[in-house]
């Protein structure tokens, strides 16, 4: 075979995944706070975005649906499937025109049929009040930041420590967990702060004594040692009790009772004073902040149509200002600084339409997701469905992975509570009678139901609870009900059986 230069011509296809594509699919996986934090990055980026104020005319288009309609959304699928050029013209904002089709995250084409009142959301805000636009009073501002537990551990040390004690409590405070418990090794300490380990242990002592009760223990049984030190109740039977926590865990009173030689009276009275201590001491000092979730999407029932409706109150209002492109077009002289501020409005109005454009496809797939699961809205977990991402993709013709996206970090509340997306998808158990498959979710209630009711005389275990699920029509295996057993947290019939006789002791 000879060597030498030829030409080919060949022809494949390829995804080309343009900057402006890359950031559609990355909107998609945010969360309403994740998205608020980026678009302030944007604002700060780009001198042509702002946020604008909401009114009236706006509110409400675009971010409800009735689960009925099926409106016509173009989500990240259609853009990615089609070629680049035809992407951009989709996503593209006709510049030389007198207004943009879109400014803002919340304008679409049109009231959707089921709807609320145009002036107020599910979530409660009215037209005047969502975006960013409002002059609420600022009550994060107002809040007094919180002492954590090593400012107060610190203070206190400070009140009786000095010196070089004082230094090795700052370090040893340092090593403290929120929950209380000391989370270094002595011996390691004392040979980086170059002290003696009995000094270390003398400064752990009086750390030990400070305020809450418990703190700087290096295991629950010294955290509950030291709780009962200070209530006057450690005698050497507590100390033996103290000793085999395990035992008492596992509900083993007889052997305690030979191990601590006390009667049943006696033993009885000491596990009443140990559910009394406070097992994570630490967590009664600052602890943090709880941050609480932020649902992205509300769902309500009105007149017998489920309204699906964007959180609006976690988005600001994305504008193109288009004045102030004129008035930096007019002073732009050199080519670098046209290039520059066009390729500025490019941005600006594409993030625009891509906002937009993410917002429908979030509720297409919250629209879809309601409808596979209405029986779980009205009815309850007992009736939530089998259902995967591929059951959804199908039904509103876009892939799997843009379902997967849209369905991250994302929280729909409704009349049962606030839920993530992706506590709706779960896999199915089959039914003993024929029927339909229920969702695993479904079956986890049931078991937990069954377990809630049971008479503390006869435990059910776990081959009854497989034979009292077949007859309400659950088919399944003996190793499932214990894996779904230990998932709730429910210990095993013999742990429960002790468990049971120890509360009933103690009543």
């Amino acid at each position: 075979m000879a060597l030498g230069p030829r030409l080919d011509l060949r022809q494949s296809q390829s995804l080309v995944m343009t900057p402006q594509l890359q950031q559609a699919i990355k909107l998609l996986a945010l969360s309403n706070l994740e998205l608020e934090t980026y678009i302030s990055d944007e604002l700060e980026r780009n001198p042509l975005l702002e946020t604008g104020e909401l009114t009236a005319e706006n509110t409400g288009d675009g971010d409800g649906a009735d689960v009925d309609a099926e409106p016509a959304v173009q989500g990240s699928d259609e853009i990615l499937t089609s070629g680049p050029a035809e992407a951009e013209s989709t996503l593209d904002i006709d510049v030389s025109g007198e207004q943009f089709s879109s400014n803002s995250l919340s304008e679409s084409d049109g009231q959707p049929a089921g709807a609320l009142d145009g002036t107020l959301g599910l979530n409660g805000a009215t037209a005047s009040s969502s975006g960013s636009g409002g002059e609420a009073p600022d009550f994060e501002n107002m809040l007094v930041a919180e002492t954590t537990l090593a400012e107060h551990l610190m203070k206190q040390a400070g009140a009786i420590l000095s010196g070089a004690e004082l230094f090795i409590a700052q370090h040893i405070i340092d090593q403290i967990d929120e929950c209380g418990y000391l989370q270094c090794d002595l011996l390691e300490l004392s040979h980086r702060l170059g002290v003696g380990l009995e000094e270390v242990k003398h400064v752990l002592t009086a750390v030990q004594s400070l305020e809450p009760v418990g703190v700087g223990a290096r295991d629950l049984s010294e955290c509950l040692m030291l709780q009962a030190k200070d209530a006057d109740r450690y005698d050497p039977a507590m100390a033996c009790l103290l000793d085999n926590l395990d035992l008492l865990a596992k509900g083993a009173l007889p052997q305690l009772k030979r191990i601590c030689n006390v009667d049943d009276e006696d033993i009885m009275d000491m596990v009443s004073e140990i559910r009394d201590y406070d097992p994570k001491p630490g967590l009664r000092i600052g602890g943090g902040d709880v941050q609480a979730v932020v649902p992205d999407i509300f769902v309500a029932e009105r007149r017998g149509k489920w309204i699906i409706e964007i959180n609006s109150a976690t988005l600001p209002r994305v504008l193109v200002n288009r004045t102030y492109y004129s008035e930096l077009e007019d002073g732009a002289q050199d080519k670098a600084s046209k290039e520059w501020l066009n390729d500025c409005l490019a941005d600006a109005s594409w993030l625009v339409k891509a906002l937009d454009q993410r917002q429908r496809t979030i509720t297409k797939v919250a629209t879809e997701i309601v409808k596979q699961q209405e029986n779980f809205f009205r009815e309850g977990v007992a009736h939530l469905r089998p259902l995967t991402l591929k059951n959804v993709a199908d039904a509103i013709e876009m892939h799997e992975s843009t379902v997967s996206r849209v369905t991250s970090n994302k929280y729909l509340s409704c009349a049962r509570g606030t839920f993530e997306l992706k506590y709706f998808f779960t896999s199915g158990i089959q039914s003993s009678t024929g029927g339909e498959a229920a969702s695993a979710e479904a079956v986890k209630s049931h078991i937990k139901s069954l377990i809630d009711n049971e008479d503390p005389k006869k435990i059910l275990s776990d081959d009854k609870l497989v034979k009292l699920l077949k007859e309400e029509g659950f088919d399944i295996a003996r190793r499932t009900v214990a894996k779904y057993r230990e998932a709730l947290g429910l210990g095993s019939s013999v742990q429960r059986r002790r468990q049971k006789a120890l509360q009933g002791k103690a009543a």
